[in-house]
């Protein structure tokens, strides 16, 4: 009997190791078979690409009039020296081996290669296919040698129609020979063949006009009549011997190559608008070596299995000798229960001295265990709230349903697991605030018990949060504050201006009605003191929506309109200073998206600072200047003055830096901030000419 079993135990394993070696080498074939149609259609794309990017050529040069007019008139030197020309700088753009136009009758009148020995001019090629699917009037296509140079390639033809009338025929010819010394140069074989069976395109030499089957005698005939493969005659067959893989849709290929055995992993791609197959190979030698490891792992893995019987048998052995000396074990666990009752101990010592409270519960709610912790921290003894039951003493009474509510929750097992923030009340009075965590209760054998709590005293930090809270409410107060002394400043400084002119306008209207001035110029008066009283409303309004950008009113306006505006508003008090105002507007197409107002406000602050920079130099001229760049339009003021000194440009935007002494330092921190609002930037310089140059950038509006 034990040698029957080890003799079904042996075949077993045979059995296992040789389905290892099969699923291997099928996993191998699927893997390489899927590396081989990612590597046809490579191939397939590559030949398609090749013949799409010449395919337009024939049907281009068909249109051309001197095309026509040649196959009109095919005695005309002139006209045929055009089209030579013209077909030769079409192949050296293309890179097509040759182009040439044949007339009706198969004579070529022009090529591409007209001035070479090789020239197709003169030569007949009606006995071509694919001269005549095209003088039929369809396109055509055919793979042969040339008839004149002997060398392979790829021809397309097209008819020359005229009014309906087929004139010629132009061919351009694909070399496909760079495509096979691509091949040649790759570790696997690639064969190209046509409908016929015969390979004319390969990586192997010696596998060139060679056929995989016999070739019948019509298809001889007609592979001679049309020359399709020169002088050739015979076709002998491959040496290949194939073989099936189930219903794998790849072959094993049995050849030689350069006099050396090969198996090969093969499959076929057809090509059926060219009627070519397309043949792409791989060696079966990784499928033969991954087969063989699958064996040998198999083997091995065997081979562990049978020590691991022989291992576990041994065990079976040393068990029983074990058996002995149980009672020696027993005595054991008698000293080692001595251990565990010390170790409890220890444990408890332990419990005792931790800082956070400690409770157990039954599931009834019974309070079977608590530690010192937990009593310090409530003001009752042990013995005090061992064996209570709901409601605990130390439950706070303003907080009695909430702390019943916890209690059912935790009872139910629906405690929550991030734990709960619990209010209760010591013995001597005083509130606690605690952070309860509880967990189930489950012993050795994994019987539940009850419920175990932690509890950690949170007072200190509940204090600590609280005032952290006042601290941030009065930061908050003195923020609101700043903010409300901001907004003030920014009016005073931007109604500053209008009210102004306000007062100048009305000085100038007493002084008009005290002269018996024209009812006219009075009333001009009236008009600007109206004027600056609505755009001093309008900054109202303009700075309430800056600070809430909802009540913007934002328009497609053009940007030189807003200068020539603000240009006008300051015109008397340029007059006044004797100070030139110089515009050179480039932008007036362009429309940028924002509040004129406000634009207009940064404008008018610009020149103000630079008639004030220049308020020592009279007779000086302020610039002006728009310009569109890349995707916005650039708008700078520069003036003549002494310039800013280097070390106040980095602060020069800051609020509440002036360098004049009746200056509130709000001007320029306004000024960036509208077109910061408006998504453009500002900068400062100080031109090698002289002065300083403020420039700002808006984006130009969708």
């Amino acid at each position: 009997m034990p040698k029957l079993l080890n003799l079904l135990i042996g075949a077993g394993a045979l059995a296992v190791i040789a389905a290892s070696g099969n699923w291997a080498e099928r996993h191998e074939l699927q893997t390489k078979t899927e590396g081989l149609r990612q590597a046809a259609a490579a191939h397939v794309l590559g030949l398609r690409g090749l013949v799409e990017k010449h395919d337009f050529l024939p049907h281009a040069a068909a249109r051309h009039p001197d095309v026509q007019d040649l196959l009109r008139t095919p005695r005309d030197g002139a006209l045929q020296a055009r089209v030579n020309d013209y077909f030769a700088d079409l192949q050296a753009t293309t890179g097509a081996a040759a182009l040439f136009l044949v007339d009706r009758a198969g004579l070529t009148l022009a090529a591409s290669n007209w001035n070479l020995p090789s020239s197709f001019v003169g030569q007949s090629y009606r006995q071509r296919p694919y001269f005549e699917d095209a003088v039929q009037g369809r396109r055509g296509i055919f793979y042969g040698l040339g008839l004149t140079t002997g060398q392979s390639g790829l021809f397309i033809a097209e008819p020359v129609r005229a009014g309906g009338t087929i004139l010629g025929v132009v061919v351009v010819k694909i070399s496909l020979e760079p495509l096979q010394a691509a091949w040649m140069r790759g570790a696997d074989p690639v064969v190209l063949r046509d409908s016929r069976g015969i390979v004319f395109l390969s990586a192997v030499p010696d596998w060139l006009f060679h056929a995989i089957r016999p070739v019948s005698a019509a298809d001889l005939h007609w592979i001679a009549e049309h020359r399709q493969y020169g002088n050739r005659e015979r076709f002998y067959v491959l040496p290949w011997q194939t073989e099936s893989r189930g219903t794998s849709p790849g072959f094993v290929l049995h050849t030689s190559v350069g006099g050396r055995r090969h198996d090969l992993l093969a499959l076929d791609t057809p090509l059926p608008e060219l009627g070519w197959t397309l043949t792409v190979t791989t060696d079966m030698k990784e499928v033969v070596q991954a087969r063989q490891l699958a064996l040998m792992l198999a083997a091995l893995a065997v081979a562990l299995l049978l020590l691991g019987v022989l291992y576990w048998r041994l065990r079976e052995k040393r068990f029983r000798e074990q058996r002995s000396a149980r009672i020696e074990l027993e005595r054991r666990v008698e000293e080692r229960t001595r251990d565990l009752e010390e170790a409890h101990a220890f444990r408890k010592a332990m419990e005792d001295s931790l800082l956070v409270g400690m409770r157990a519960r039954d599931p009834e709610g019974t309070i079977i265990y608590v530690n010192p912790a937990l009593c310090a921290m409530v003001g009752y003894s042990a013995d005090e709230l061992l064996g209570r039951r709901p409601p605990y003493p130390y439950w706070h009474p303003d907080d009695q349903e909430k702390h019943e509510r916890e209690s059912a929750d935790v009872l139910q097992g629906r405690a929550a697991p991030h734990g709960f923030e619990s209010r209760i009340r010591h013995k001597d009075g005083h509130d606690v605030i605690t952070m309860v965590y509880t967990a189930p209760l489950v012993d050795a054998q994994g019987v539940h018990r009850g419920w175990m709590s932690s509890v950690v005293d949170i007072t200190a930090q509940k204090q600590a949060e609280a005032r952290q809270r006042d601290q941030e409410v009065r930061l908050q107060r003195s923020a609101r504050l700043a903010s409300v002394g901001e907004m003030a400043s920014t009016l005073a400084h931007e109604l500053n201006q209008p009210l102004m002119a306000l007062s100048n306008f009305a000085v100038a209207a007493r002084a008009l009605a005290a002269q018996s001035a024209p009812p006219d110029m009075l009333a001009g008066a009236l008009d600007e003191i109206v004027e600056q009283s609505k755009r001093a409303s309008e900054i109202v309004k303009r700075v309430r929506a800056f600070i809430n950008p909802k009540r913007g009113h934002y328009e497609n306006l053009a940007v030189d309109g807003v200068i020539a505006h603000a240009a006008a508003l300051l015109k008397p008090e340029l007059q006044q200073a004797g100070i030139a105002l110089q515009l050179s507007l480039d932008a007036a197409d362009t429309l940028v998206r924002g509040d004129r107002v406000l634009l207009e406000q940064v404008l008018v602050n610009l020149i103000h600072n630079a008639m004030h920079a220049m308020q020592d130099r009279p007779r000086g001229r302020i610039d002006v200047a728009s310009r569109r760049v890349d995707q916005g339009v650039c708008v700078t003021v520069r003036d003549e003055g002494p310039g800013i000194p280097p070390e106040q440009l980095d602060q020069i935007f800051a609020p509440f830096f002036t360098t004049r002494p009746d200056g509130l330092g709000l001007g320029l921190n306004i000024c960036r901030t509208i077109v910061e609002a408006h998504g453009g930037c500002m900068t400062v310089e100080n031109p090698a000419a002289g002065g300083a140059a403020f420039s700002f950038t808006l984006p130009i509006a969708p």
